[in-house]
């Protein structure tokens, strides 16, 4: 039980702990403004204002997981961003480098056709140059073949002519025959040279001739077996086997002496 000494105490004490003078002053309703009379409620303590079944406010451990799962939220928004802007950069790219692959294919079939006209210009023109420089090596094998065979024929009628002469000398009376038949009647001083092998054969085989025309007989030296050389007044006839070779190699376009071992010395004689 609590005894009256006790309660004395309490209040000695508690007299203790009040101040010693405390200021009160009634405050007349002309001095106040901007009040409001108080209501019950007006500090959210009215009962009937306050939400029925709201939940209690969440705990520290909640709000972490709430702050935690938006960081996370907010990360994978930024990686989706980073994935699209990843994603659109390779696009760009990838349409970049179709569309540099096209232009560049394009720009190398135009540079190919361009090389493969001026490749087929320029073949073509060295072609055309080697056929022409062929074709003038060609000519020129051809003429000296051509001059070579006619000169190997030549050189063998001039063998085979020579062998006739040896072998048949009484041709020269068909050839002395023709070069008096070719001679003018009115020709006066006719003189008949032939070669001294030549002499009796033409003698015998052309004295009807001789003695009509009143022909000079005269053997030369210098006339080759089997030819001719008729003087007169008015010309001559000259039938020598080097003029008529010289006739014949004429008319096929060759300049080819009868005696071509010996005009071969001569020719380098006279050369300076």
């Amino acid at each position: 039980m609590t005894n009256s000494s006790d309660r004395s105490d309490r209040s000695d004490r508690g007299s203790e702990r009040r101040p010693a003078a405390v200021y009160t002053r009634f405050i007349p309703r002309e001095e106040l403004t901007g009040f409001a009379a108080w209501q019950l409620g007006n500090f959210g303590d009215d009962p009937e204002r306050k939400p029925r079944g709201a939940p209690p406010p969440p705990d520290p451990e909640t709000l972490r997981r709430q702050a935690e799962a938006a960081e996370r939220e907010r990360l994978r928004q930024v990686q989706l961003a980073a994935d699209r802007a990843e994603a659109e950069r390779i696009a760009a790219l990838e349409q970049s480098r179709q569309g540099g692959y096209h232009d560049g294919y394009r720009d190398g079939i135009e540079a190919l056709e361009a090389f493969k006209v001026n490749f087929t210009a320029q073949t073509t023109a060295q072609v055309s140059a080697l056929v022409q420089r062929m074709q003038t090596q060609f000519d020129a094998i051809e003429q000296d073949v051509a001059r070579r065979v006619a000169g190997i024929a030549l050189e063998i009628a001039r063998q085979v002519l020579r062998s006739e002469l040896h072998a048949h000398p009484d041709a020269v009376v068909a050839v002395t025959q023709e070069a008096l038949g070719q001679l003018l009647h009115s020709a006066r001083h006719v003189a008949l040279r032939v070669n001294p092998q030549d002499h009796e054969l033409v003698a015998s085989g052309c004295a009807e001739a001789l003695d009509a025309r009143g022909v000079h007989l005269i053997a030369d030296a210098g006339i080759e077996p089997g030819g001719c050389l008729v003087e007169s007044s008015i010309g001559e006839v000259d039938a020598r086997v080097a003029t008529r070779w010289a006739r014949a190699t004429a008319a096929l376009g060759r300049e080819e002496p009868w005696d071509a071992e010996r005009a071969a010395p001569a020719a380098e004689e006279r050369r300076p």
